[in-house]
């Protein structure tokens, strides 16, 4: 019971690695809210989660849906936030030159904006001792053709863990990131493709990752335990990289 009696929120936490982080946070001992933007996906994941999961429906690129869920998060649970995991995000494949400005800002304001004001809006919520875990990607490290915005945003919640943790450390919260790896979760059905483009996709990819095979959410969300739990308390701006030897073999 690591995060025993302590309140998380987890973004995109509806589905995906942020249902399976949540649903682990639970295991541990922790209260927890997530927001997504599917009411039907929330309603899934409040059935899955039990009487001690909060569910707010929101944007993160919205500041007063931000305001909304840390507000409804003290009143539910009566105390300030231990955890924070910011893990709502997109991706599109789009070749450089085909990009459009349309997905560009949608991908930034998502990636960057939202992870960027989602601890932003928390700080005044957030407790003395506390963790925030932002979910980055191991490709940031990498040139991935048609992932360049994605790449770009990642890249920017890298520094954004070094720089939070700046700021925040003489508040005794630590920030650190994830460094996650291509994973089994319906991020990757979004992405643009058609089934049979996917397929394809999905295989190239694992053929590059030399453990063979993709992650599964649960081992995303072990690591997002580490880090919010005190066993990491050393740790600060840091990242971690659960990728299957992708960005460093």
């Amino acid at each position: 019971m690591r995060l025993n009696g302590k309140v998380a929120v987890v973004t995109g936490g509806s589905s995906g690695i942020g249902l399976a982080i949540a649903k682990m946070f639970t295991v541990e001992g922790a209260r927890v809210a997530i927001m997504g933007r599917d009411q039907t996906a929330l309603d899934a994941a409040t059935q899955a989660l039990g009487m001690s999961c909060l569910a707010v429906r929101g944007d993160v690129t919205s500041l007063s849906d931000l305001d909304r869920l840390y507000e409804a998060t003290q009143a539910e649970f009566g105390s300030g936030i231990d955890v924070l995991v910011a893990n709502a995000g997109v991706g599109k494949l789009v070749a450089l030159d085909e990009m459009d400005e349309e997905t560009f800002d949608w991908t930034s304001d998502i990636n960057f904006k939202g992870v960027y004001f989602t601890v932003q809006r928390a700080i005044p919520h957030l407790n003395s001792g506390g963790s925030v875990v932002l979910m980055g990607s191991s490709v940031q490290r990498l040139g991935v053709a048609g992932y360049s915005v994605y790449c770009a945003t990642k890249a920017a919640v890298r520094s954004m863990a070094r720089t939070f943790s700046a700021e925040l450390l003489p508040r005794g919260v630590r920030v650190n990131s994830i460094g996650a790896g291509g994973t089994e979760t319906p991020f990757f059905n979004k992405v643009g493709l058609s089934p049979a483009e996917m397929e394809e996709f999905g295989q190239m990819m694992a053929e590059r990752i030399p453990a063979h095979r993709f992650a599964k959410p649960d081992e995303i969300a072990k690591a997002a335990l580490y880090l919010a739990s005190d066993d990491s308390a050393f740790m600060a701006g840091s990242e971690l990289t659960i990728d299957g030897g992708h960005a460093e073999i």
